[in-house]
């Protein structure tokens, strides 16, 4: 009798097993890894890490179905393909396994912030991934031609590695592509004109490389492009006078180039959404243009380190979310009243925080306006011109400031009277002027 009854109850138990592996199909049933392709591609892949500080793959063993494994999400229904791994900031060292490349059904692949080396992961069958991210790792060699193959990608991330090389002119057979961020490697070459093909692209980042040439009109005639980011980079040449396509774009980010010439003087007309503009360390000459008081949305205006000259347009008041105008390290200049006018302007700029025209050719006594920036102000750079006479004793009234430059110029007179009254003011440099008396405790 009790042998005829055993087999029973493990007859139960089995029947009880599929019961419950049909119950939670969506959770999909540990006991049983319905792909073996996926399965055995993430176990390759677990091989190519040599260091898992955080344990991030200590539940990447067989007795648990692949779709439970961390960082790894699959299709909800069979037979389970893996559509997202995601093992971002683990600190996670090796090589990243070309057997990546067999999860054909992979949407997202976000590996960023680990300390992976070797080249990138051949992932030509990825025809479904959406989304790339291999950023700041230690990732070298080039950028194939492989990854046109991956054609429905949108955002394209190979930040902050290592990588050499030119940037494929085919890139542009990736349709579908909004955002493409090359930051921070040693990619060299020109920048691939095909991107104008790109309908689709918001946001280029392509800084800190080692790009060279004249950035190439076609990239100021991408349609629908929100953000170009170019700086610290040996561009050459200049910002064509003739641009007219770029309404749509609220970040320009050329600083730290070699370019030159003067800008657009409809610079502000053409970009009336623009919202940053940095054109820092080039070789830019002539006049600011007034056209850039009418890109209503700025805040943020840094043309520091070039050869600017005349005076600072008071149209820069009209700019009522300005937030930082950085002018130093050029000529302009001062020298009556007309020259002065900007700082009235200025006064309209309530969100004001940071104002630097040091290092230029500002003359004369510094305007009794000046108590009427924005109290929001905290950061206030005036040294290195040539100042005169007494410093304003209504300046104190700007008692946001946590910083306050005035060396280098020709003031006189005691500063007790308003340097008591900026509670906030963390630094203040005097040196190099005719003061006199003692700094107030």
């Amino acid at each position: 009798m009790s042998l005829w009854k055993q087999p029973s109850k493990l007859a139960m138990v089995v029947v009880l097993l599929l019961l419950l592996c049909h119950a939670v199909d969506k959770v999909h049933c540990s006991t049983h890894h319905n792909n073996s392709q996926d399965f055995h591609s993430l176990l390759e892949f677990k091989k190519g890490i040599t260091s898992d500080p955080h344990g991030a793959l200590s539940n990447w063993n067989p007795s648990i179905h692949f779709c439970h494994w961390h960082g790894v999400n699959c299709s909800s229904t069979r037979p389970y393909r893996v559509t997202e791994l995601n093992l971002t900031g683990q600190n996670l060292a090796g090589q990243i396994s070309s057997s990546v490349g067999n999860l054909t059904f992979l949407h997202t692949l976000d590996l960023s912030n680990n300390s992976f080396i070797g080249p990138l992961p051949l992932l030509n069958k990825l025809r479904n991934l959406d989304l790339l991210f291999l950023g700041s790792n230690h990732l070298e060699d080039v950028i194939l031609d492989w990854l046109t193959n991956c054609s429905n990608l949108v955002y394209l991330d190979l930040s902050k590695n290592h990588l050499t090389g030119h940037i494929p002119p085919n890139i542009a057979f990736l349709k579908k592509l909004e955002g493409i961020n090359l930051y921070g490697n040693y990619l060299s070459g020109v920048i691939p004109p095909t991107l104008r093909n790109l309908s689709t692209l918001l946001l280029v980042d392509l800084s800190n490389n080692q790009l060279n040439g004249s950035i190439p009109n076609e990239v100021w005639q991408i349609p629908n492009i929100q953000m170009v980011n170019l700086a610290i980079n040996n561009l050459s040449g200049g910002i064509p006078d003739t641009f007219t396509n770029l309404s749509s774009l609220m970040i320009l980010g050329l600083d730290h180039n070699m370019l030159g010439g003067t800008l657009p003087s409809n610079i502000g007309d053409v970009l009336p959404h623009l919202q940053g503009l940095y054109l820092g360390s080039n070789l830019f000459f002539g006049t600011i243009p007034t056209s850039l008081g009418n890109a209503s949305n700025l805040e943020v205006v840094d043309l520091p380190n070039n050869l600017f000259s005349g005076t600072i347009p008071s149209s820069f008041g009209n700019l009522s979310k300005l937030q930082i105008l950085n002018l130093e390290v050029n000529m302009l200049e001062a020298r009556h009243s007309e020259g002065w006018q900007f700082f009235d302007a200025l006064a309209k700029c309530r969100y004001l925080v940071i104002l630097s025209v040091s290092h230029n050719h500002l003359h004369g006594p510094i305007p009794n306006s000046i108590a009427n920036l924005s109290t929001s102000l905290q950061q206030l750079f005036m040294g290195w011109n040539n100042l005169s006479g007494i410093v304003p004793p209504t300046i104190g009234k700007l008692s946001g400031l946590t910083k306050l430059s005035l060396e280098n110029n020709n003031l006189i007179g005691t500063i007790k009277e308003w340097v008591r009254k900026m509670t906030n003011l963390q630094v203040l440099t005097l040196q190099s002027n005719n003061f006199i008396g003692k700094i107030p405790p």
